[in-house]
């Protein structure tokens, strides 16, 4: 490009705020404005970070005329300095355009978690691409199955195709709370549902009582979710190296790489190797974790997804997160964070370190359990295990 273009921060307001950056995207996607780092609008600090990281001219490498670079999605960017992620405007396209074929086209979104996360601006991107103007839960208290109901009545008046996306734990408050919120989002031709896994109880749930989830896998770097119920959306490829193995994604929706890394060794020929370990199952792919959130307890690997899923397959268990801490007798200990439907009455231990035994392993059994109101999440739904490593550590 002749002159380089200047990548500033977005500040995106919570909630129903969120819809006031849609002027700032839409010159964004066609390429006449500048390319933004979507930041919170409520965290100063957070966004002074991320611009002192991200913001600047944009190299040549990292920019193209003929497709500019629309978006800069901060990632990883927890602790020490955060990447990047490059979106041209014809990923988001690609991605926003794929997802509408998947689920029988254009439509009216409502978004409900924040917009400076890839999920959240990709609804606001499928709508403007659609046609339709989005709107929004009101998430100044947090999220409340009642706003939610509120937000969707708005919505669903509008004719044509309904769509949302949550997270896990957002579908959980809506499934568990009933009533109207319920009622509103049985009504949604498709709820997308990604962000962190999802349990095969709580789906299962959700889908008994008429919701019609759609669970999707993707990341920033794949301009969200590409992989939709275990199919890749029809312009994506997934392979899976060996039998059981890493997990590697391609396609339009792809990114260019990671901003002030050109040789990033994720992007190679074409593909993003994910860092997740994964399967076809059926057809499907089936998502194991992380593989750094692999556990090696006593010499045995031990998945947590896996021992995860257990759990919550228990009678009163709603959610769990599992890790592992160290041991100086086992090198890594299993253990678990779960959040029960009833605190004041919450699952017998012995019962569920009984049921991860007969479903899995001896040592997949966590060796110590610890129960919680709720857990603690970072990003856009996804549980700190940083945090919790720090709770059993403590």
């Amino acid at each position: 490009m002749s002159r380089a273009r200047h990548l500033q921060p977005l500040p995106v307001p919570p909630g129903a705020g969120a819809l006031d950056v849609l002027p700032a995207l839409q010159r964004a996607l066609d390429g006449d404005g500048p390319a933004r780092i979507p930041v919170r609008g409520d965290d100063g600090a957070e966004a002074r970070r991320l611009a002192a990281a991200l913001a600047g001219p944009l190299t040549p490498a990292e920019d193209a005329a003929e497709d500019p670079t629309a978006l800069v999605i901060a990632t990883s960017g927890s602790t020490g300095t955060p990447k990047g992620v490059l979106l041209s405007a014809s990923a988001l396209r690609a991605s926003a355009g794929a997802t509408h074929r998947r689920l029988g086209g254009p439509g009216h979104w409502l978004l409900a978690m924040p917009a400076h996360h890839i999920a959240g601006i990709q609804v606001l991107v499928r709508a403007l691409l659609a046609g339709t103007r989005p709107d929004a839960v009101d998430t100044t208290e947090g999220f409340r199955p009642d706003r939610f109901a509120t937000a969707a009545r708005r919505v669903l008046a509008a004719d044509g195709p309904h769509y949302t996306a949550l997270v896990p734990t957002q579908l959980s408050r809506l499934v568990s709370a009933g009533g109207d919120g319920l009622a509103a989002l049985r009504e949604f031709d498709a709820v997308l549902l990604g962000g962190a896994a999802t349990p095969p109880a709580l789906l299962d749930r959700a889908r008994a009582e008429g919701v019609r989830v759609t669970t999707t896998y993707g990341m920033s770097e794949t301009s969200g979710g590409c992989v939709y119920d275990g199919v890749p959306l029809d312009t994506a490829e997934v392979r899976v190296e060996g039998e059981t193995g890493p997990v590697l994604l391609s396609g339009p929706m792809l990114a260019r790489g990671y901003r002030h890394q050109p040789e990033a060794a994720a992007f190679t020929g074409g593909w993003f190797r994910t860092g997740d370990l994964g399967r076809w199952r059926d057809g499907r792919l089936e998502v194991l974790g992380r593989a750094d959130d692999m556990i090696i307890t006593g010499g045995v690997n031990v998945a947590p997804l896996a021992v995860e899923r257990v759990l919550t397959a228990q009678p009163g268990v709603r959610e769990a997160c599992v890790l592992g801490v160290p041991d100086p007798e086992w090198g890594q200990a299993v253990v678990a964070a779960v959040v029960p439907d009833d605190t004041a009455a919450p699952p017998a231990e012995p019962d569920l370190r009984a049921a991860v035994r007969a479903e899995l392993n001896p040592a997949a059994a966590p060796k110590r359990v610890t129960f919680l109101p709720e857990l603690p999440l970072r990003g856009p739904g996804k549980p700190d295990r940083r945090a919790l490593a720090a709770l059993f550590q403590g």
